[in-house]
C-alpha cells in the first residue's frame, strides 16, 4: 500500500494499535499528525497533545492537523477507553468518560474532518469499533454500548458521505496484546503474560492479535484497495466469537 502524498491524523497514537498505525502510515509514505495525551516520544510530522474529553480540542483537531500537514486525507479515530463491569457495577464517571472518548470525540472529529475532505475531493475515515460492539458480551455493559454506538455511527456516516468521495468504515477487533490489555490484567491481580497465554488458547487461529494485525487492516480500509467499501464493520478476531 502506497500512501505517498497522503496526510493523516491518528488519535490514540501513543497506544499499541495507534502507534503501529502511525508507524505503518509513515513507512508507506504518508505525512502523519498524531494526537494523544502525550505524543512527545512519537515520530511524526505534527504533534497534538491533548485530552479528547475536551470538546474544544476534539472539535479543532482536524483543522489543526490540516493546517500543519497542508491538508487532510485520512482520519483514524483510534483512541478509546475500556471500563469493565455490568451496569450495576458501573459509575457515572465510567459512563461519562467512556461516552466522551469512545463516542463523542469520534463524532466531533468526523464532523470537523468531513467538510475538509469534501472540499479536497474526498478522503477516508477509519473508526475503531469492536467485536464487543457488534456482538455484546458479558460484564462490559458500558464499553459494549459505546462501541455499538460508534459502529452504528460509522454505518450511517458511510452511507451519508460516500457521494462526496469520503469512505467511512470501522475495524472491529477482539482482544489485542496492548499495554491497555496488560494493565487491565494487572489491575485485576493477574500476571499479564500468563493471562495472555491463556487467552491465546481461546482463539481458533492460536493467539490473540498483535497491534500490527489490526493496524494493517486499518491501512487497508484507508487505502485505495478498499475503494468500494463504505459504512462497513470489518471484524478482525482470529475466528474467536465474543463470549
Amino acid at each position: 500500500m502506497d500512501f505517498t502524498g497522503k496526510r493523516a491524523l491518528v488519535t490514540g497514537a501513543a497506544g499499541g494499535i495507534g502507534g503501529a498505525i502511525g508507524k505503518m502510515l509513515r513507512a508507506a509514505g504518508a505525512q502523519v499528525a498524531v494526537a494523544d495525551r502525550d505524543v512527545s516520544a512519537i515520530e511524526a510530522e505534527a504533534h497534538f497533545p491533548g485530552d479528547l474529553t475536551d470538546s474544544t480540542y476534539a472539535n479543532t483537531l482536524p483543522q489543526a492537523a490540516a493546517e500543519a500537514l497542508g491538508g487532510l486525507d485520512i482520519l483514524i479515530n483510534n483512541a478509546g477507553v475500556m471500563r469493565r463491569g455490568p451496569v450495576t457495577a458501573s459509575t457515572d464517571e465510567d459512563f461519562d468518560v467512556s461516552v466522551a472518548v469512545n463516542v463523542k470525540a469520534p463524532f466531533q472529529l468526523c464532523r470537523a474532518a468531513i467538510p475538509l475532505m469534501a472540499a479536497n475531493g474526498g478522503g477516508a475515515i477509519v473508526n475503531t469499533a469492536s467485536c464487543w460492539g457488534v456482538h455484546p458480551g458479558p460484564d462490559h455493559a458500558v464499553y459494549c454500548m459505546t462501541k455499538a454506538a460508534i459502529a452504528s455511527l460509522t454505518q450511517c456516516m458511510g452511507r451519508d458521505h460516500a457521494h462526496q468521495g469520503i469512505r467511512i468504515n470501522a475495524v472491529c477487533p477482539n482482544e489485542v496484546d496492548t499495554p491497555m490489555l496488560r494493565t487491565g490484567f494487572e489491575m485485576r491481580g493477574f500476571d499479564p503474560t500468563t493471562a495472555i497465554a491463556e487467552l491465546d488458547k481461546t482463539v481458533p487461529i492460536g493467539r490473540i492479535a498483535q497491534p500490527e494485525d489490526i493496524a494493517e487492516v486499518v491501512l487497508f480500509l484507508a487505502s485505495d484497495h478498499a475503494r468500494y467499501m463504505c459504512g462497513e464493520l470489518l471484524e478482525v478476531n482470529g475466528g474467536k466469537p465474543v463470549t
